[in-house]
């Protein structure tokens, strides 16, 4: 028997359009989302972000949600105050990647408006509570923090990076500072994977400086990335050679260890001084251009109850155990800030406070830190 080919009745055809249409239909459909994720992240922090960065980091096929905010001016565009050039440029954006994690990235133009101090943080914060960010190095001036959180039955990692710009304009600044976290990120020990969480920064550094104009001098690729150096990483104070150099020790207060970084340009330093066995008693920090300006910022807001700030002289006492000193930078809005505290967690530090080695051990710490940023000697405390 022969064999005969099914016909299609016109009501099949129109039934096979209907579908083909819908299919196309929906098609175009996948097509243009696929097209309006895109544009979102191209333009992105004013299309400053490095979008294959971003992919490579989220995954290359990771369905991504954007946002993103822009607000104010920067350089010669941005208002002037007083004279002064009032930088109010503050962009944020986040890109989210659903079951993997997310990228949140903060740039400020620095100096801020004096209106907007007493409003919380100015610039976005590098994590240093029981670990100390270390140096980018390779020319840029930039810190790198890094943690772990165990959530559930996944280890949730997260990378911070800052990276400062000092404009060619005097005083301008811009500061880029990316986090970024992912889900059952087990990765972060891993030394050749850190450098690929720092690239998104220089990359969107790198942008940022073209497009505002700002003309920064720019780092080289970083290809290696410390740690942050951990509570436990403590050496003995008179072998340092970093951030706690020049520190003296003392016997009153039992001072001989310390934490420290290398310096390397880094726009913020911290030293940790401790007895024996590491605990730690002191805490000596220097911040430049916009964290100074932050410190300050935050002591207007938090101790208007005190006579003296670092928001009002250059160099004094605050409270019982603590100091600061400045120093004037060739670059940057703000002169330097240096400051030591107690960090001793009973406080005996507190109570039994050796006020002449808190101004001795301040004076060393700011005179190498200031000399390594080639500032001008610091003004210090008297008493």
């Amino acid at each position: 028997m022969a064999l005969t080919r099914p016909t299609l009745t016109r009501r099949g055809v129109r039934a096979l359009a209907a579908v083909a249409v819908a299919l196309a239909a929906l098609t175009g459909a996948i097509v243009w989302f696929a097209g309006s994720e895109d544009r979102a992240l191209d333009g992105a922090c004013d299309g400053v972000l490095p979008v294959g960065d971003v992919r490579s980091v989220l995954g290359e096929d990771a369905e991504l949600d954007v946002t993103n905010r822009t607000e104010g001016a920067f350089g010669d565009k941005a208002a002037k105050s007083g004279g002064k050039r009032a930088n109010s440029l503050s962009v944020r954006c986040r890109i989210a990647a659903e079951g993997t994690g997310h990228i949140a990235v903060t740039i400020a133009g620095s100096p801020r408006p004096r209106a907007e101090y007493g409003y919380g943080e100015l610039y976005a914060a590098v994590p240093a509570s029981h670990t100390l960010p270390v140096p980018l190095g390779n020319g840029w001036s930039g810190l790198f923090a890094a943690e772990t959180a165990r959530l559930d039955d996944a280890e949730d990692g997260t990378a911070t990076t800052a990276v400062l710009l000092d404009c060619a304009r005097r005083g301008d600044s811009l500061l880029i500072t990316v986090e970024t976290a992912l889900r059952g990120a087990t990765t972060l020990d891993d030394p050749a994977v850190r450098p690929d969480f720092v690239r998104t920064a220089t990359a969107t550094a790198e942008a940022a400086n073209d497009h505002w104009g700002c003309g920064a001098r720019l780092g080289t690729p970083v290809r290696t990335v410390g740690l942050p150096v951990n509570e436990d990483e403590y050496e003995p104070l008179l072998g340092a050679k970093g951030t706690c150099a020049a520190v003296p020790t003392a016997s009153r207060s039992a001072v001989s260890t310390a934490r420290e970084t290398a310096r390397d340009r880094a726009p913020r330093e911290n030293c940790v001084l401790g007895t024996r066995d590491g605990s730690p008693l002191y805490r000596l920090e220097a911040y430049y251009g916009p964290y100074a300006e932050d410190a300050r910022s935050q002591y207007t807001r938090d101790y208007d109850y005190e006579n003296v700030t670092p928001a009002e002289k250059p160099a004094g006492r605050l409270g019982q155990s603590a100091y600061w000193a400045g120093a004037t930078c060739p670059r940057g809005a703000e002169s330097a800030l240096y400051l030591i505290r107690a960090a001793d967690a009973d406080g005996e530090t507190r109570r039994r406070p050796d006020l002449a080695y808190e101004r001795a051990a301040l004076a060393a710490f700011a005179a190498a830190s200031a000399e390594h940023h080639g500032c001008a000697s610091p003004s210090l405390p008297k008493g």
